[in-house]
């Protein structure tokens, strides 16, 4: 197992690469990258970005434009016709585009070795320190999704597998289709026109995860009002992911009750609740506990997204898709390789726990 862990730490390193280079790639050919958003703000708000100009814009905090320059000359950036080239220059200067492409994506990927994401363009603060403070956030709404994901889906789906055919299983069937079909963020909305004063009842708190004057309540009142703002945003996760868990306990079961040792242990008479929880269980469950850490990153990185700008939720998703929208691009690479370090790594403790449940896997002789 060791050789196998070994194996699998080198080879993060040309996928981390390789990610990077994607969309390090793909974010030189999207239009209105900072410089031109500057250029529209300097345009149509001479005042502010000029005030703005003179701290930092996420580059040299020492670095001034001077808008006395702004005559003449053309440019390549869209909306920046009768701009001088010097001025221009200066732009490119202070977010780093004066350098080439690739020297650009070298001194990257060396920052990236020590941790060193950057500085945010526009909020004047080092890339991982905003990482570390939204990532709080993103964790806490992903680990109790998926911890009540299993906590009903795990029970649901082996009353599934031992009541199959029945009335039950075709009712509760139908929930998990319904759940199956409809993202979360439709159940985000549906669950706020409910029950946060959309339409019908006005029982949970719109947006954030907590009160005005939370620092001032009990530490009993604090874990309350947290728990009061989680429950729409958790509720819309769950109902959207207890879906697939559910159906893949019952089809493990299902294979797992059809097995001649079942057949065996049932002939020596023991009890149908011994056969089940004490042989059956720990073969079929090896899959479902196996797969929580996948299960935990995929609501994590795909749940949190949507539901985090719906319910205003200041995680990395938020910080993600308002990245994306102000062109931060330090941001948006930092949060993704933070994201991509992350998957690599969970996916690695994956395996790991599949060895725990089942010791007769043997990873190290499959080829990697």
């Amino acid at each position: 197992m060791t050789t196998y862990i070994l194996k699998r730490l080198l080879l993060m390193l040309p996928t981390l690469f390789g990610i990077l280079l994607i969309s390090f790639v793909i974010i030189q050919f999207v239009p209105g990258g900072p410089v031109e958003r500057m250029i529209a703000e300097l345009q149509g708000h001479g005042t502010e970005a000029t005030a703005r100009f003179g701290g930092s814009a996420g580059g040299d905090s020492g670095a001034t434009v001077n808008m006395s320059q702004a005559t003449g000359g053309d440019s390549g950036y869209r909306g920046a016709q009768g701009l001088d080239p010097e001025f221009i220059a200066e732009l490119e200067a202070l977010y780093g585009f004066d350098k080439p492409a690739y020297e650009r994506f070298w001194i990257m990927l060396k920052n990236y070795t020590r941790f060193d994401l950057g500085q945010s363009y526009y909020r004047d603060v080092d890339v991982l320190d905003l990482v570390l403070e939204k990532m709080p956030v993103s964790i806490s709404l992903g680990l109790w999704s998926t911890i009540i994901i299993y906590l009903i889906s795990i029970p649901l789906g082996i009353k599934k597998a031992v009541r199959d055919g029945t009335a039950f299983d075709i009712w509760t069937s139908a929930a998990v289709f319904i759940g199956y079909a409809i993202p979360s963020f439709m159940f985000a909305i549906l669950l706020i026109v409910v029950f946060a004063g959309g339409r019908y009842f006005d029982l949970f708190p719109l947006r954030g995860l907590t009160s005005d004057g939370w620092e001032d309540m009990s530490l009993i009142g604090q874990m309350l009002d947290y728990a009061w703002h989680m429950v729409l945003p958790v509720a819309a996760m769950v109902i959207s992911g207890f879906a697939s868990l559910t159906l893949l306990t019952k089809n493990s079961f299902m294979d797992e009750i059809g097995k001649h040792y079942v057949l065996t242990a049932r002939a020596k008479g023991l009890s149908e609740r011994q056969v089940l929880y004490g042989h059956v269980f720990r073969n079929a469950m090896l899959i479902v506990i196996a797969g929580f850490p996948a299960a935990f990153i995929s609501i994590f990185f795909t749940g949190s997204l949507l539901i985090e700008v719906i319910f205003s939720l200041d995680g990395l998703g938020l910080l993600g898709y308002e990245s994306i929208i102000n062109r931060d691009y330090p941001v948006v690479l930092g949060t993704l390789y933070m994201f991509a370090l992350i998957g690599l790594i969970m996916t690695l403790v994956r395996d790991i726990v599949y060895v725990m449940v089942d010791p007769r896997i043997d990873f190290e002789a499959r080829v990697v």
